[in-house]
């Protein structure tokens, strides 16, 4: 029962993560003085696939990857504090639970950053003079 609450939490922190990554970011970008500024629509377009298809739909991959590795390394250091607590399988769980979140989340936010970058630099090698 404890598993499937575990799994439960895992699965629900890779949901939220895939549904916000990539969501509705976009460029920050000055028209002043931009000759392209007529195609900033289209650029930011075609930009954000490209930035999409370079981070490979890897946001989710690495979320989970990241919640798998969290949640091995937050078990062993849960059953170690559960054992001095009595109860080491209580431990493991809560450790497991509490890694795969951190673990999913860091992972999550580093393919979300690797996005940001790819789009940007796009935008900026069309000419655009991006701000963030």
């Amino acid at each position: 029962m404890k598993t499937i609450k575990v799994s439960m939490v895992i699965a629900s922190a890779l949901i939220l993560s895939a549904c916000y990554s990539q969501g509705g970011y976009q460029p920050t970008v000055d028209t002043y003085n931009d000759p392209n500024a007529y195609r900033l629509n289209q650029d930011a377009a075609e930009c954000k696939q490209l930035a999409q298809q370079s981070a490979g739909g890897s946001t989710v991959k690495e979320t989970a990857i990241g919640a798998g590795v969290g949640g091995l390394v937050g078990a062993a250091g849960g059953a170690v504090v559960g054992a001095f607590a009595g109860n080491p399988g209580m431990g493991a769980a809560i450790g497991a639970a509490a890694g795969g979140l951190g673990g999913a989340a860091k992972q999550g936010f580093t393919a979300e950053d690797r996005f940001r970058n790819a789009y940007n630099q796009c935008m900026s090698g069309r000419g655009h003079k991006v701000i963030r």
